[in-house]
């Protein structure tokens, strides 16, 4: 048995399985702490992965070579690609999962990594020596030491569970709250708060009417979120359903609103304003006379059903009572309460934008401690986490995403400089260059930066090289070959779009918005015959869609380009560490008290810090300059 190890990750939720295996990929010995670890990368909520920009943080994770988009296609029980009537920048993959292989499997890929090791126990303290950090201590007082220690605690930092007027301490149902490190971080400086989420009942599918539901099935032709070409699509997926709420149900739950912990104030954190609990719909949305339901399964080995958009935390029979006025669960039996649960996180100005603190060195926070919700948002932190944890134990400089190179980066850029007040969920909204970062290009842009950090493997690099050599050869063949009219025409004018007077440019007929390049190839032979020639070991859909988006949306991208390359040029003004602001009296008394809060290292992000107007940044430039 060892106890040094080069970095701890205390939590194995989605942050810390990321963060674990990011840190050993790259050469260190990593030891994974988790309060149970036949609960690896539990789905404590709804068993799903991705949906609006959060399918595309998971291709993010997949191209840098994280692997919750390879446990994912494994254990996927349906997939559906979102908003596919709108333009590329708003598809967004969404997988809903078997929770149960899904812990499974991420144990096994932990398990395959030679260097990480599994500890099962409760961290009750950190070691520290003056503001540095030096491992952790078990609730069974066992000690490891590390050079580096990622928190990643979920929702466990003196959690608290309600149910009505009843109340336990657990981070989740069935498992104990963290209740020492908190105190520990207070007294090393740190400004620590509560929020809350919480969860629907579980039901058994077997007391559960569907006829009377609308069915929801998934994608026809079902894609995938890995990019590795080993990454199977699913086979045989299961429905899903849709059901509504009514008066009758509404009324149940109204009669018990006088219980509910959210109104009485017994909880004070801060919900989830995208997520709200059911409780929570009635009171804003009083008007409404029905609310949707999602009705989903959590696995292929038993009954289990996920009542999403029923999530409540009053007393049970409340919820039961209205549940049974539902559509389909007039006899419903449920294995599971729904509950709240509330639980400590520290602010994420408290972060440098590698995700180590700024008070402790050597210790990083990733996950529900930073104040975001979802599994998706809490993997790239993790993974964010464990590259730097990594990179600071090898004494490199810390890796940073920028707001242009992924969505990860907008998360952890929004999180570090403007901080939260609620519960941050990623919207493809919060991205200002979302044509840049679309999910069918991750690879693109993220595989070489992988394989540079040292976790993206040879492999995975030369097919993304392979799979891009092929879109360029058939986009600049696009651009540069003509095609006689007569060979098009027809297909045109069947989808109501002008014939072609003479040969024009393939690019300029692509470029229609109306016109598929899939429907098109056919037609054109020379062109069919190159992606037959060039495409036949990758995927010949993938090569397709690449190309068709590369042309159709080429002007969008290249002023978003423009536009971001412009803007980082703040981003390489650095600002030195022992600047005090007080002292620059040309800035506003309001940029001055926010920029010696959150003590921005570019003036990029000192630009983003909510309260700095243009104003401050050029007095800001002037000082800098001089």
């Amino acid at each position: 048995m060892r106890f040094h190890y080069d970095v701890i990750v205390v939590g194995g939720g989605h942050a810390g399985c990321e963060a674990a295996a990011a840190a050993a990929n790259m050469g260190l010995d990593t030891l994974l702490v988790t309060i149970d670890i036949s609960k690896m990368a539990q789905m404590s909520c709804n068993p799903a992965i991705g949906g609006i920009a959060k399918g595309q943080i998971v291709r993010e994770i997949d191209a840098l070579g994280g692997y919750t988009a390879l446990v994912t296609d494994k254990t996927t029980l349906q997939f559906r690609m979102l908003n596919r009537s709108k333009g590329p920048a708003m598809w967004s993959p969404r997988a809903q999962c078997d929770k149960v292989m899904f812990s499974i499997e991420w144990r096994n890929t932990l398990e395959s990594i030679p260097n990480l090791f599994l500890w099962q126990g409760l961290a009750e303290r950190l070691i520290t020596e003056g503001n540095v950090v030096k491992g952790i201590v078990t609730d069974l007082g066992v000690s490891f030491t590390s050079e580096a220690v990622i928190l990643t605690t979920g929702t466990f930092l003196n959690g608290k569970m309600y149910v009505g007027e009843e109340s336990i301490e657990g981070g989740r149902s069935g498992d104990v709250a963290s209740r020492g490190i908190t105190p520990q971080l207070v007294e090393l400086g740190f400004e620590v708060q509560r929020m809350k989420t919480g969860t629907p009942v579980r039901i058994d599918g077997r007391t559960i009417d569907f006829s009377k539901m609308l069915l929801q099935h998934g994608d026809e032709f079902p894609d995938k979120f890995s990019f590795m070409p080993f990454s199977i699509r699913v086979k045989d997926q299961m429905p899903c359903y849709i059901t509504y709420t009514n008066p009758s149900a509404h009324e149940f739950l109204r009669q018990a609103f006088h219980r509910s912990p959210l109104f009485s104030g017994k909880i004070k954190g801060i919900g989830p304003r995208y997520c709200p609990s059911i409780e929570d719909k009635l009171r804003t949305f009083s008007e409404k006379e029905s609310h949707q339901l999602f009705v989903e399964p959590e696995s292929r080995t038993n009954h289990e059903y996920y009542l999403n958009g029923f999530s409540s935390s009053l007393p049970f029979e409340a919820q039961m009572a209205a549940l049974r006025n539902v559509p389909g669960f007039e006899h419903a039996q449920v294995f599971r309460s729904g509950y709240a649960v509330e639980y400590d996180y520290c602010p994420p100005t408290q972060l440098y934008h590698s995700l180590e603190t700024k008070i402790c060195s050597g210790l990083f926070f990733a996950g529900q401690i930073n104040g975001t919700t979802g599994y998706e948002e809490a993997a790239g932190q993790g993974l964010i986490a464990g590259i730097n944890a990594a990179r600071k134990v090898f004494k490199k400089e810390p890796f940073v995403l920028h707001r242009n190179e992924a969505y990860i980066g907008v998360l952890i850029d929004d999180l570090v400089t403007k901080g939260v007040d609620e519960p941050y969920r990623m919207f493809t909204s919060r991205a200002e260059y979302r044509i840049l970062l679309r999910q069918d290009n991750a690879d693109r842009r993220l595989s070489y930066i992988g394989f540079e950090l040292g976790i993206v493997k040879q492999n995975r690099l030369e097919y993304t090289i392979l799979k891009y050599q092929i879109v360029d050869k058939i986009v600049d063949f696009i651009r540069a070959t003509t095609v006689d009219p007569r060979l098009v025409n027809p297909y045109l004018q069947s989808i109501g779009s002008s014939p072609l007077p003479q040969r024009k440019h393939i690019e300029s007929i692509i470029m229609r918005p109306d016109v598929k390049l899939i429907e098109l190839l056919p037609l054109i032979p020379e062109l069919n015959a190159l992606l037959e020639d060039l495409s036949t070991t990758l995927y010949r859909n993938e090569i397709i869609e690449a190309v068709e988006i590369e042309i159709k949306y080429s002007g969008y991208i290249n002023r978003e380009q423009q536009e971001a390359e412009k803007n980082l040029r703040l981003e390489g003004k650095r600002i030195p560490h022992q600047l005090d602001f007080a002292k620059i009296l040309s800035i506003s008394t309001e940029g001055r008290m926010k920029l010696t809060k959150i003590k921005p290292q570019t003036v990029g992000e000192a630009a983003r810090i909510p309260g700095i107007s243009p104003s401050d940044i050029r007095a800001l430039l002037i000082v800098l300059g001089r």
